[in-house]
C-alpha cells in the first residue's frame, strides 16, 4: 500500500470517526465538552429595562424646559433584585442603581453625577437636561431574546461560552460523549521515568504529551504503559484494551522489531491507509480490528508522532465529538531562509512572532531531527511546506499550523 497524501488521509481519518453519542453534564462540570444540542434562550435577557448607571429614573418629558436646570421630587427606590413598583408621574423621580429595573413610567436615567440632592429632592443640571440625550436604559432582551439559539450543537464550551449558558438559566448540559482512547508505547530501549535505565535504554516520554493533548482536545485518555519489542506481549495488551480508539506509539515501520502491525493483524488489522507522505512521520496508518476498535500507529520517534498527532489524533477526536471541519492553518511571513522540500509534505518546528508593525512572523528551527523534544517543548507552530516546495526566501508566506500550547 503506498504512501496516501496528507489531506487522502485525513479524510480516512475522519470518516473512521465513531459516532458521537449525547449525555448530559452538570454545568459545573461542562467546561472543555462538545455542545450535542442547540442551547436556547428561555426569556430575554435582561428580562426588562435595566439602568446602566447609578442615578435617577425619570420621564423624558421631566426634562423639557428652557431653565438651566430641572427640579424633581424623589419618591421611592429601584435596586438590583428590588424593583419600585409605584407610579412615576412628570416632576417625579426614583433613585435608581446599575442593574435595577427601570419604573414603567421611566425612559431615561438622569447619572447622578449630574445631580445635587437635598432630602427628597434633586436638581438636575444641565448636562442632565437633555431630552434627546443617551437613555442610559439596557433594554429588555438586548443581549437576546426568549427563543433565541444561544450556541450551537459541535461548539466547545470555553469559560465565556458557559457563562452564556449560566444565563440562559440551565444547570445541565447535553455534550458529546468523550471518545476512550488508549495509548500504547512499545520498544525495549524504553523505560518509565523513575526507573533506572540501562546504558541503552531512554525514558519513555512521547505518552505524557500525547495523553494531555488526548485531554485537550476532548477525549478520555487511558494509559497502556510500555511493551517491549515481543509479539506475543504486544498481542496480549492490544488484545484485552477496550477503547474507541487505541493508540500505539513506535514498532510502526517495517524493520525486524517493528512488530506492532503483526499484533494487530492477529485481531483482524484492517488499514485505511498504511503510511502516509508526510515529514517527519511517514510510518503512519490507521485501520480498525474485527471487533470495531479504531487504530491509529504513529511513528516511535517523539517530533514525528506529535506531528502526526497534532494532524491525525486530532481530527479523529473532534470528529468523533461532531466538532465541524475547519482548516487549522493561518499565513505567516518567514524569518529566515527555508530549505526545499521533498516528495513528502513537510511540517517544520517553528515559532511565532510579530513585527512591530503586526505582521504575522514565523521562524523554523535549525535542528529539525524528529528524536528531538526540547525543540518541541519551544515551539509554538509548525511551518507546512507542500511536497516539492521549492527553497523559500526570508520573507516568503507560508502556511503555519498553530500548536495548542496551554
Amino acid at each position: 500500500m503506498k504512501n496516501v497524501a496528507v489531506d487522502v488521509a485525513l479524510a480516512a481519518v475522519r470518516q473512521g470517526a465513531i459516532s458521537p453519542v449525547a449525555e448530559p453534564v452538570p454545568l459545573a462540570k461542562a467546561m472543555g465538552r462538545v455542545l450535542a444540542e442547540a442551547v436556547l434562550a428561555g426569556r430575554d435577557q435582561p428580562p426588562f429595562n435595566a439602568s446602566a448607571m447609578d442615578g435617577y429614573a425619570v420621564r423624558r418629558d421631566s426634562l423639557k424646559t428652557k431653565a438651566k436646570q430641572v427640579t424633581l421630587h424623589v419618591v421611592g427606590e429601584s435596586a438590583a433584585g428590588r424593583a419600585y413598583a409605584g407610579r412615576v408621574a412628570a416632576g417625579e423621580a426614583v433613585r435608581i442603581f446599575t442593574g435595577a429595573p427601570v419604573p414603567a413610567d421611566c425612559d431615561a436615567v438622569v447619572i447622578q453625577e449630574n445631580v445635587v440632592r437635598q432630602a427628597d429632592v434633586i436638581d438636575v443640571l444641565p448636562d442632565g437636561c437633555k431630552p434627546d440625550g443617551p437613555s442610559h436604559i439596557r433594554k429588555a432582551g438586548q443581549d437576546f431574546k426568549a427563543g433565541d439559539t444561544l450556541l450551537e450543537p459541535g461548539q466547545r464550551l470555553d469559560p465565556w461560552r458557559l457563562s452564556l449558558v449560566a444565563a440562559a438559566g440551565l444547570d445541565t448540559v447535553p455534550v458529546r460523549k468523550r471518545p476512550r482512547i488508549a495509548v500504547l508505547c512499545t520498544g525495549d530501549e524504553l523505560v518509565l521515568p523513575g526507573q533506572t535505565p540501562k546504558p541503552d535504554q531512554i525514558y519513555e516520554s512521547a505518552s505524557h504529551a500525547l495523553m494531555a493533548l488526548i485531554k485537550q482536545w476532548g477525549g478520555k485518555a487511558s494509559y497502556l504503559g510500555v511493551e517491549g519489542d515481543d509479539a506475543r506481549a504486544l498481542h496480549k495488551a492490544l488484545k484485552k484494551t477496550k477503547a474507541d480508539l487505541i493508540v500505539t506509539v513506535g514498532g510502526a515501520s517495517v524493520g525486524d522489531y517493528d512488530l506492532v502491525r503483526p499484533a494487530l493483524e492477529k485481531l483482524g488489522l484492517a488499514l485505511d491507509f498504511a503510511s502516509v507522505a508526510v515529514k517527519p512521520g511517514k510510518p503512519t496508518s490507521f485501520g480498525r480490528l474485527t471487533d470495531g476498535t479504531r487504530i491509529l500507529s504513529l511513528p516511535g520517534n517523539p517530533a514525528s508522532a506529535f506531528v502526526t498527532a497534532q494532524l491525525f489524533l486530532k481530527a479523529w477526536i473532534e470528529a468523533s465529538l461532531g466538532m465541524p471541519e475547519t482548516s487549522p492553518f493561518i499565513t505567516a511571513v518567514t524569518q529566515g531562509p527555508l530549505s526545499a522540500a521533498g516528495p513528502r509534505e513537510s511540517y517544520l518546528r517553528a515559532k511565532i512572532g510579530s513585527s512591530l508593525q503586526g505582521q504575522l512572523q514565523v521562524t523554523a528551527f535549525d535542528d529539525q531531527d524528529s528524536s528531538l523534544v526540547s525543540v518541541f517543548a519551544r515551539a509554538d507552530a509548525l511551518i507546512r511546506l507542500p511536497a516539492n516546495t521549492l527553497p523559500q526566501n526570508a520573507g516568503a508566506r507560508v502556511e503555519v499550523l498553530p500548536l495548542d500550547r496551554l
